[in-house]
């Protein structure tokens, strides 16, 4: 049996502009009602509910739709399901007032996977589409390992998979399709400092970890300036300390808390070591002793040169500007399936350019409805150059 021709590019985008409007009525649902990581259900069924049950596959949490023949190699696209615990601040008419948020554009990029998978469905698109609705993405233990240890993607003949992130730090309309590491690999480190407690006013009678933790938190902010190529991306941020409880008294510990962020093995290895080293000798000095741990994460987001470049010429194609060049130390659970499968991280701009947009995670960013149109359509054009790659025929 003879497959059916790709529809053409014209007639894609003309079937996914039909989609939009209930795009954008699903993405005002989702992100007025919320669900935080590993509590996706209601999230899931929302979906399920607009796409129907064509296709579906449940597994490991995740939202599994395929899109023409099975058997067949086939190109996956992932999109979120997880909001952020944190309080919404946007005024908008749909906006969440149960605690949680989708503060970091996963309702914009769900909406967007959907109409791109309805597009498809209903072209028939000879190269087939694996939806993934991917749950836990702001958490650990990461959803994106899940779905690999599921198996779900090689029983789906998945050959490439794409990703497609907004980002505020370009302006709006521009995408970043660069090759290799676009993202950071993402550790936390805990670090407890213990001491001797006593009176605040008989200092020399304890072992303070107040102070030792102070000289801690200074002495960690030099390993990056010192221990790594200046050319090379790296960031220590200490996110959180705790200790005590009372003015007038000093504490029997302080609890630290932070994130390193690596892009590539070696230096990931020799700060995680200098972490520890460094906060054991430093509280020695004050006649103190520190406990560490350090957890590691998401590795660095590597996008497959072939496969990225086939995106970026497509993107530019259907009228992208392509010119964005954004590599962060920021993180993402992507960056699992991109060591084993050929695969892209397009970040798609939705800033104002002005220095007051708010960022990721804020409370109060809200993209326009107007960028589910242009996810889609970045969707639709990765698609189509990744259909292109795993056919042989870019």
């Amino acid at each position: 049996m003879t497959s059916p021709a790709m529809p053409s590019t014209a007639d894609l985008v003309n079937l996914l502009a039909d989609e939009l409007p209930a795009a954008v009525d699903l993405r005002h649902r989702i992100h007025a009602d919320p669900r935080v990581s590993g509590d996706e259900a209601d999230t899931v069924a929302a979906i399920v509910d607009h796409l129907g049950e064509d296709g579906i596959h449940q597994a490991s949490g995740a939202l599994i739709v395929r899109v023409g023949d099975d058997g067949v190699p086939a190109v996956g696209i992932r999109a979120e399901l997880d909001a952020l615990p944190m309080h919404e601040l946007a005024q908008v008419p749909w906006s969440s007032s149960n605690g949680a948020m989708h503060a970091c554009g996963h309702d914009v990029h769900m909406a967007a996977l959907a109409a791109v998978t309805r597009t498809l469905r209903a072209a028939q698109a000879a190269t087939p589409l694996v939806a993934v609705f991917q749950p836990r993405e702001e958490t650990w233990p990461s959803g994106a390992l899940d779905v690999l240890g599921s198996g779900i993607l090689a029983d789906q003949h998945v050959r490439a998979m794409v990703g497609i992130h907004i980002q505020p730090l370009l302006p709006s309309g521009v995408v970043s399709a660069l090759p290799e590491t676009v993202n950071a690999a993402a550790d936390e480190f805990d670090i407890v400092v213990h001491g001797t407690p006593g009176h605040g006013a008989y200092p020399h009678r304890t072992a303070d970890p107040i102070v030792a933790a102070a000289h801690v938190v200074q002495a960690l902010q030099y390993l990056v300036s010192r221990q790594v190529d200046p050319m090379e991306p790296a960031v220590i941020t200490l996110g959180s300390i705790h200790g005590g409880t009372a003015p007038n008294a000093i504490p029997a510990e302080v609890h630290l808390r932070g994130t390193l962020r690596t892009y590539t093995p070696g230096t990931r290895t020799r700060l995680a070591t200098a972490i520890e080293q460094t906060a054991q000798s430093i509280t020695g000095i004050h006649g103190c002793r520190a406990k560490v741990e350090v957890r590691l994460g998401e590795p660095p987001l590597s996008n497959h040169p072939g496969l990225t470049s086939a995106i970026a010429d497509e993107l530019a194609l259907h009228g992208f500007d392509a010119s964005g060049d954004l590599r962060s130390c920021g993180a993402d659970d992507f960056a699992y399936y991109s060591e084993v499968l050929p695969a892209t991280m397009v970040f798609y701009g939705v800033g104002s350019g002005t220095a007051d947009d708010p960022g990721l995670h804020s409370p109060e960013f809200v993209p326009a409805d107007e960028h589910v149109a242009g996810v889609a359509r970045a969707m639709l054009a990765s698609y189509l150059a990744a259909a292109r790659v795993i056919d042989g025929t870019n």
